[in-house]
């Protein structure tokens, strides 16, 4: 690899002052020696420590490939083709839905996913899954600040919160009714899970338990027939939000769950989840993670449709929300340099109890609890800290009623969104599914054949591109995202660099990426209309 890009990342990082934007809390960067140490303001986010939690397996580069240091003698970063390959799709996920008959009668086609970390351990986390009692589809991610201990929480509960949520009142009776004669619950939700994807096994119990209480309460609601699907996403993001609040102050004898209660309030995760029956589509969103549509219009051309707004500094409707909010005397120091309270880039988002409890609270937890330094939990309460709650999980949901030229649905966290633009992304899905769909050369044989003639046929095969194509679309936006030069082409050497970066400076120039691509089946939403 040329000197050009290597030695320009080394060089601008060892000379940086402040980490800018891409981060969720301020860091700040002390050169030392030309040594690059990270000093985390208000929260560490290094791997947990023994007797605390693990948050489950995490994706991670193989050590060959990825520096852990900027000071390492031989400073390279040279991969193979093979081996970017192999970095790139190690998160891959998709599925094609299919019903009993092997026939795809639902409007989603099939979805692909992928994740690339930055962080270590990556702090992003995604969940899709079926509904077996409701109708729908659903796909959520989850950008984690402060730790993945909240991502991970939300990932693992929120679409059960959804779920249980739009089940008619007989179908939670006859749960209620299983759970107390002990015997086994049908199941709620079909996971379709990455074998990365795994979660806190020890606290199973403990949030079934809570999901239980939930069902209880909209059973005490005597409401029939219940909620729409915007009301029920609402009430499951905020019940969810509480529920993670109010577990961190309930007694609890055992000190791991307490750790990861305690872990999960006081990290924090943005959240976007799309629920899909037929041709309804709606999006829950809190935070930055977004959600957009991409649409083959009549003419031939493609079009962006947004379905979320970013939850920051940057959206005029969130400042006055908050303004609206808190008293007048507080309105200029509600953000400070484009974050929350001079914190938080989001303004809305699970966990952050930080943001949201009063300072006595705080105390008292924290002050009751065991080494919460060890837990990687720090005592910081904001200068102007004087009306709590700063933050909310509530979320904006979004309908649209899908129509044949609705294509796909992308949703990723900002660290994709901070590369790419919406138009970028929507291109890129649309020029690859050409690409993909195009017809490949046949192997029209001559007699007689002999190995210099296949041969040949081979190379031609290759020189357009055909056998090096990504099939999963997640992957080929996370490779154009990092890798991608000022004209919009996938350079090389930049895509090694930026995979090989050191874990002192990736984060300096890449966050996390989560990526879901939903394909919409056109044929079966054009069946809805010609059949209602």
């Amino acid at each position: 690899m040329s000197r050009t890009v290597s030695s320009w990342i080394l060089s601008s990082a060892r000379s940086s002052i402040i980490l800018q934007g891409k981060g969720r809390w301020y860091s700040i960067c002390i050169p030392n020696r030309n040594k690059i140490k990270w000093k985390l303001i208000f929260s560490k986010t290094h791997p947990y420590p023994a007797g605390s939690c693990s948050l489950g397996r995490t994706l991670s580069f193989p050590k060959a490939f990825r520096h852990t240091s900027t000071e390492e003698e031989h400073f390279s970063f040279q991969l193979s083709p093979a081996q970017i390959n192999d970095i790139l799709r190690a998160g891959e996920l998709s599925h094609r839905t299919l019903d009993l008959n092997g026939k795809n009668a639902n409007s989603v086609l099939r979805f692909e996913s992928n994740q690339l970390a930055s962080n270590s351990p990556i702090e992003d986390r995604r969940s899709a899954a079926t509904c077996l009692q409701t109708a729908g589809m659903m796909f959520g991610v989850f950008d984690g600040h402060a730790g993945a201990a909240c991502a991970q929480a939300v990932s693992e509960r929120l679409l059960h919160y959804i779920a249980v949520s739009l089940m008619p009142r007989q179908s939670l009776e006859e749960i209620e009714l299983a759970v107390e004669a002990m015997k086994p619950v049908r199941p709620i939700l079909q996971w379709h899970r990455h074998p990365n994807d795994v979660g806190y096994q020890e606290i199973t119990s403990q949030y079934f338990e809570n999901l239980r209480v939930y069902w209880q309460h909209l059973l005490d609601l005597d409401t029939e027939p219940g909620f729409s699907l915007e009301e029920a996403m609402i009430c499951a993001f905020k019940r969810l939000d509480s529920d993670i609040s109010l577990e961190v102050q309930a007694p609890q004898e055992n000190e791991l769950m307490r750790n990861i209660a305690l872990q999960v309030a006081f990290s924090g995760a943005t959240a976007c989840v799309a629920h899909i029956d037929g041709i309804h589509l709606h999006v829950a969103n809190t935070g930055d993670c977004r959600a957009v549509l991409g649409v083959h219009e009549e003419d031939g051309t493609w079009s962006t449709l947004p379905l979320t707004r970013d939850h920051n500094a940057y959206d005029e409707f969130e400042i006055r929300r908050l303004k609206r909010e808190h008293p007048r005397s507080e309105e200029k120091t509600l953000f400070v340099n484009d974050r929350l309270l001079g914190i938080l880039m989001p303004s809305r988002a699970f966990g952050d109890v930080q943001l949201k409890w009063s300072k006595e609270l705080q105390h008292s937890i924290l002050e009751n609890s065991c080494d919460v330094e060890a837990l990687n939990i720090y005592q910081y309460v904001p200068p102007n800290y004087h009306t709590p709650p700063y933050l909310t999980a509530e979320p904006e949901v979004t309908y649209h009623k899908l129509r044949s030229k609705d294509k796909f649905l992308v949703i990723a966290s900002d660290g994709l969104w901070e590369m790419l633009s919406n138009e970028k992304v929507v291109k890129l899905v649309a020029g690859h599914l050409t690409e993909l769909n195009m017809q490949k050369p046949p192997l029209t044989f001559k007699k007689p054949v002999n190995l210099g003639y296949m041969h040949n046929l081979l190379l031609q095969r290759k020189s357009k591109g055909l056998a090096s194509l990504d099939q999963n679309t997640a992957t080929h936006l996370i490779r154009h995202a990092i890798g991608s030069n000022e004209y919009g082409e996938v350079d090389p050497e930049k895509l090694a660099a930026m995979l090989t970066l050191p874990e002192d400076l990736a984060r300096m120039y890449r966050d996390d990426i989560t990526v879901t691509v939903v394909h919409f089946n056109s044929e079966t939403i054009e069946g809805y209309y010609s059949s209602h």
